[in-house]
């Protein structure tokens, strides 16, 4: 079954297609976006772009540290840089660059990670990015975005362009739900309710937000009423929505494509530590590098999974029930 079959979501595209398509759009837009490429274009669906305006679409090779140092020059000239490469290469290869002449002078620049997580399949664990939010999140300057369909990543890369200062978006190689109808409002910093629930909380992003949903739907059936909320930005944090559906439903689950050292499970657990302590799961990469497989696959061999989700959710209803009792 696929993910959102079960809550009734209709199938999406390939999300790195959708990124493509919102990245021309806002080039059609605002003359000031130029594309910088890390010869992935085909990859990552920037080269959308090479075709339409080859002028503004540099394809700077595989030299991600020069890629990035390019990108602060432009910024500097009052250009809106977008820097796309797979986010393990962009993150692990230039971080020295990014920390340096992007976060800390805080240069508008817009940095891309195609292919986040472990769905790009049999490419391998070498093009994973599977570390890149406890990287890019060790960036105190760097507002960081992870839509989970399309209509989200269509918000994601504008609200990119029309944010001053250094931003991370998170793209995929795997066809994500359509958790969104078009028109959707969107808020950087302010994450969005998708379900009510007073039972308890699932806090996902990305990929996980489908499963999230999914997992809705099966506690659903047992008369359990879950809250589900995408927090398609990490940084910042919606600290008041979180804390809010701590103190309400008094038990959260956190999902991620990530590894759980340094995720974003990680972040939540010190804000509801911190404000509103309630029992707590987490679904996301023990310390390991996966195997090269199809994606699906990787999913269920690594515990991605809506079944795994809902595992969660009753192990804390029941430590919920130990508190209260």
């Amino acid at each position: 079954m696929r993910i959102g079959e079960r809550a009734g979501l209709k199938p999406g595209r390939p999300m790195r297609d959708v990124f493509g398509e919102a990245l021309l759009a806002v080039c059609e837009k605002d003359p000031r976006v130029i594309v910088l490429d890390g010869d992935l274009g085909n990859s990552t669906k920037a080269d959308l772009v090479r075709k339409r305006f080859p002028e503004r679409f540099l394809n700077m090779g595989i030299a991600e540290s020069n890629l990035v140092g390019v990108a602060c020059g432009l910024s500097a000239c009052g250009f809106i840089p977008f820097v796309v490469s797979f986010s393990s290469f962009l993150l692990c290869n230039a971080y020295d660059q990014i920390r340096l002449g992007v976060a800390m002078s805080r240069a508008n620049v817009k940095l891309v990670g195609s292919h986040g997580g472990i769905t790009l399949g049999k490419d391998g664990p070498t093009q994973m990015g599977i570390e890149d939010l406890a990287l890019v999140g060790g960036l105190p300057t760097v507002t960081i975005l992870v839509p989970c369909d399309r209509v989200s990543m269509h918000w994601a890369v504008q609200a990119a362009v029309e944010w001053t200062g250094p931003v991370f978006i998170r793209s995929s190689r795997y066809a994500m739900p359509e958790v969104y109808e078009d028109g959707t409002s969107f808020e950087v910093g302010k994450a969005n309710v998708l379900r009510e629930g007073k039972d308890l909380t699932i806090v996902a992003c990305g990929l996980m937000v489908g499963c999230a949903l999914d997992a809705w739907a099966m506690l659903r059936e047992e008369g359990i009423e879950a809250r589900v909320i995408d927090l398609h930005t990490i940084r910042p944090l919606d600290r008041n929505t979180l804390v809010q559906a701590a103190r309400e439903t008094g038990a959260l689950v956190v999902a991620e494509e990530h590894l759980l050292h340094g995720g974003v499970g990680a972040n939540v657990a010190r804000i509801v530590a911190e404000e509103a302590p309630c029992p707590m799961r987490f679904v996301g990469l023990a310390d390991v590098y996966p195997d090269s497989a199809d994606a699906d696959d990787l999913l269920r061999e690594y515990g991605l999974t809506s079944e795994v989700l809902f595992e969660k959710c009753h192990e804390v209803l029941e430590l919920k029930g130990r508190i209260v009792k």
